[in-house]
């Protein structure tokens, strides 16, 4: 038996009203869905679980769109606010729903917030939430809770033990809609520390077998 052919991986500017955004196309052989995920606000797309993704979700027939944000796209370090990361990333996410696919958006920290707040105008069909910020570090009391449970799609968190923007015990209850997967280890950054029982590449299979499963199940 031989194996799919695959397709190279391509990139592609969108301007947006926060100036030009990049797209990095992962294609699925057979693509059945695509899932298109924003960065964070400390980096970028090679983040160590949107990589991970980008890697394995394609054999699954899922393409994956890893999205850099104009901020980033221009070198600059520093996040913009909410209304322009928001901008930034619209234009992106509808020439994406209209290549015919469904969609599903998403992103890791800010860029989950992202999608979040757009994925409903955006015509995706879920959200995916790796390492939701639900509160800055040590600031429980400043909830980002309502971003979440408003996201209006069906809702997939992954979410580190030991996240310190919120663990999954941290999390509110979650509507139907709305699924949590706790790792059972893993900082903000789904890294893992050395002595932990749950090693790196194990940890991110689960998330990456989590996620795909999802979004089949979704599409």
């Amino acid at each position: 038996m031989t194996a799919a052919r695959t397709a190279p991986v391509t990139t592609e500017p969108v301007p947006t009203p926060a100036g030009e955004a990049r797209i990095t196309l992962h294609p699925a052989p057979a693509p059945r869905a695509v899932l298109a995920l924003g960065h964070g606000a400390g980096g970028g797309i090679e983040a160590r679980d949107l990589a991970a993704l980008a890697a394995a979700l394609p054999a699954r027939g899922v393409s994956v769109a890893l999205v850099e944000q104009p901020w980033r796209v221009a070198g600059r370090k520093v996040a913009p606010a909410t209304k322009t990361l928001d901008a930034g990333w619209e234009p992106v996410a509808g020439r994406l729903a209209g290549a015919g696919l469904p969609l599903v958006v998403g992103g890791r920290s800010a860029g989950a917030r992202v999608a979040c707040r757009t994925g409903a105008a955006s015509g995706a069909v879920g959200v995916v939430a790796l390492a939701f910020p639900l509160h800055p570090p040590g600031r429980p009391e400043k909830s980002r809770a309502g971003e979440l449970l408003g996201s209006g799609l069906p809702t997939l968190v992954v979410q580190g033990a030991t996240d310190p923007f919120g663990a999954p015990a941290e999390f509110p209850e979650l509507p139907a809609s709305h699924e949590l997967v706790a790792l059972p280890a893993g900082n903000h950054g789904f890294e893992v520390a050395k002595r932990a029982a749950t090693g790196q590449r194990e940890l991110l299979d689960l998330l990456v077998s989590a996620v795909g499963d999802w979004v089949l199940r979704v599409v």
